[in-house]
């Protein structure tokens, strides 16, 4: 068995694992060990379908050191006149960048691939089965503590029937070549009411199919982000920062959670697809409105609950059966990218480090905030004090919950003269630079940035009644 060292032991290469080394080892002497079981660095972005993309601006995604994209604003397309969208391959490029470019050249970065980790400071090579063991001498960081279910590699959890020609999502765009041994699909079936399905069924759209020939099954509505809300950029800042002083009144003064996101819906900052239907999730999903416009063309919506059986000419579900037309082709976009898992602290005991949300919704932000709280401060009970969790809500009732979450770390960050300053300079905080850079004569901005400040103290007091209520 083989015997290495380090400092740090991070186990996965995804968003959470790279983001959190790459600003360790700018603030530190450290040396980091890298293990994740894939051949790349990225994490489930090397699985994802091609035509998947961020949800936020690339401008603020990735490792602080790096930019991702060129900060253009699209020009064609449903996200035209907003910040670029890096697509899965561009992420997945830029990972291997990062690896390539930063951490490995930087000597203090080591990175096993193709490895299993075992526990105990073992990992072993897929390949040859080689054991290695690691004499870790400050802490060990669980990077995969939220994971997200791939399409193309999650097991379906409904019945398939032989004969039904079910697919993910990443085999859409090789239709073509399908149609040799299958034949061309002329009906399609989107199963899943997330973003996955969203993207599938806005990509058949757009690649021809009618929207007439799309069953969509969406066993719960969501209220969703609007995108426009969330670029970062001066010219936007009426949009996010007068939308988040929206936002904090509307948490202000709203009565109820039902009563709070509508109120989110009537200034903008949240929009449901069906508008005669009300959500009752919210997972963060973020889209533009007219993406939203186009998914409201497929009108055989079907909301009978989760699929439990899908046949050749029928789908059984919680609430019925449903019948399907011959050659229908099956598109299985129900893997859940956010599986509950209880929250739990981040920083346990003397050597362990469990990566988590400390801003909703940004892993990769959270990650490397957190790696800088690790560099430069000492004690548990401080450390757990910078970077409290912020849940990722999974109910609407839970949203409020992650709201007051939000705002106490921000609140002790603020408190922190050098954090503080880290999270205004840090590429990865979109709107902080939007905040602090006004000019003190710009009158307009200034009276937003005010309301938005009293807002703020106003849902602070009202959340926790909320949760109450």
């Amino acid at each position: 068995m083989n015997s290495i060292e380090t400092d740090y032991l991070v186990i996965g290469s995804g968003t959470a694992g790279l983001a959190f080394t790459d600003t360790l080892i700018d603030h530190s002497d450290a040396h980091v060990t890298i293990v994740d079981r894939r051949g790349k660095p990225g994490g489930h972005w090397n699985d994802a379908y091609s035509f998947v993309t961020l949800h936020q601006p690339s401008a603020f995604y990735g490792v602080n050191s790096m930019e991702l994209g060129h900060r253009r604003k699209d020009t064609i397309g449903l996200n035209k006149g907003l910040y670029e969208l890096a697509s899965g391959p561009e992420v997945s490029s830029y990972f291997e960048r990062v690896m390539n470019h930063k951490l490995l050249p930087s000597g203090r970065v080591a990175y096993h691939r193709m490895c299993n980790h075992l526990g105990g400071g073992e990992f072993e090579s897929i390949l040859s089965g080689e054991r290695t063991r690691v004499r870790v001498r400050r802490k060990v960081v669980d990077a995969t503590h939220f994971s997200p279910a791939i399409p193309s590699t999650h097991t379906p959890r409904f019945e398939v029937v032989p004969g039904v020609r079910l697919v993910p999502p990443n085999a859409l765009p090789r239709l073509w070549d399908d149609q040799r041994s299958n034949g061309l699909p002329r009906r399609f079936v989107v199963l899943g009411a997330g973003k996955t399905a969203m993207d599938a069924a806005l990509w058949l759209i757009q690649a021809g199919a009618s929207p007439d020939a799309i069953q969509w099954i969406v066993p719960r509505d969501s209220w969703l982000v609007n995108r426009v809300t969330t670029q970062p950029a001066p010219e936007f800042f009426k949009e996010v920062i007068g939308g988040q002083a929206d936002q904090m009144e509307a948490c202000a003064r709203a009565t109820s959670t039902a009563d709070l996101f509508l109120r989110l819906e009537a200034c903008g900052a949240v929009m449901r697809i069906h508008r005669e239907h009300t959500p009752t999730m919210f997972h963060l999903a973020t889209v533009t409105p007219g993406e939203a416009e186009v998914l409201r063309r497929i009108e055989q919506v079907i909301r009978l609950g989760r699929v439990q059986r899908i046949a050749p000419d029928h789908m059984l579900l919680d609430q019925g059966h449903v019948p399907v037309a011959p050659d229908t082709l099956f598109i299985d976009c129900t893997a859940s990218a956010v599986e509950p898992r209880p929250s739990q602290p981040i920083f346990q005991g003397d050597d362990r480090i469990v990566l988590q949300l400390v801003r909703l919704p940004q892993p990769a932000f959270s990650a490397a905030l957190i790696a800088y709280v690790e560099a430069h401060h000492d004690g548990l009970e401080k450390k757990n004090r910078l970077c409290g969790t912020v849940p990722f809500p999974y109910t609407l009732d839970d949203y409020p919950r992650a709201l007051i979450a939000n705002m106490r770390n921000q609140v002790q960050w603020g408190l922190d003269k050098d954090l503080r300053q880290w999270v205004r300079e840090s590429r990865l905080d979109g709107f902080g630079k939007l905040m602090t850079g006004i000019a003190p004569e710009d009158a307009e901005k200034q009276a937003i940035m005010a309301r938005f400040k009293e807002s703020a103290a106003g849902a602070m007091g009202n959340l926790p009644k909320l949760l109450g209520a």
